[in-house]
């Protein structure tokens, strides 16, 4: 009998791109300051966990983030495009605000979360949750008994949320996708089982010590601002 993987899922923290509601899909944005002070109070709240494996997507975001998980952990970071956020296109760039105006049948279609539905050049749901459900099984299989970390997007997040709780792809969301939250997972071949979700105590004032932010931290965020050099993504 194959032991279950257990998996920590984390997006990443937030960029400013985040707080202007502007789509990302596939852009490499940066940390903000608030995401890096995100990303390293969410390192410190799982230094102790005996994770044994870190598996990011390669989009500056996210790889910046697991950085500092990977630092906390002394556990190298592998990159992984199947945990990459959704393409979104010709929606990438702009605005929700922006998109309703300029595509607003298009924007009717992707609110109602239309499965079928993806922006030119982009991905549909139907899609993302192909890749993102392969992915994770992939990774997951690799690591049967152990505990690994998984660090994506919102979109990414969501995938794995439905996954665990077998709820449809064009449900309404009710559940938080908050930036560096700590959400638990297990796997077997059976399928995801969800755990624990949208865990943020690591952000509450006075939680933790900021000022453990060392200079060790802050130095390798010029490193973790370039990660590996992007491919062409691939719909599967």
């Amino acid at each position: 009998m194959i032991e279950p993987t257990r998996i920590i899922a984390i997006r990443h923290g937030e960029t400013t791109w985040n707080v202007d509601t502007r789509i990302q899909g596939h852009l490499n944005i940066p940390l903000n300051d608030t995401g890096r002070r995100q990303a390293h109070r969410m390192a410190l709240a799982l230094r102790d966990d005996p994770i044994t494996a870190i598996y990011a997507s390669d989009l500056a975001r996210a790889w910046e983030t697991a950085q500092y998980l990977g630092r906390a952990l002394r556990v190298e970071v592998t990159r992984e495009e199947g945990l990459r956020e959704r393409g979104f296109g010709e929606f990438e760039g702009k605005t929700y605000a922006e998109i309703e105006a300029l595509l607003p049948e298009q924007s009717m279609r992707w609110r109602q979360r239309d499965p079928h539905f993806a922006p030119p050049g982009g991905e549909s749901l139907l899609a993302l949750r192909h890749r993102v459900v392969a992915a994770a099984e992939q990774l997951a299989a690799r690591h049967p008994g152990e505990l690994i970390a998984l660090v994506g997007h919102g979109g990414v997040m969501d995938v794995l949320y439905r996954a665990a709780t077998r709820l449809d792809i064009q449900a309404p969301r009710t559940w938080a996708l908050g930036n560096t939250a700590i959400n638990r997972l297990l796997w077997t071949p059976e399928g995801f089982t969800l755990v624990g979700w949208a865990d943020t105590q690591h952000l509450d004032d006075g939680a933790l010590d900021d000022n453990q932010f060392t200079s060790a931290y802050a130095g390798s965020i010029v490193n973790a601002q370039n990660p590996p050099r992007q491919t062409t993504p691939t719909t599967r």
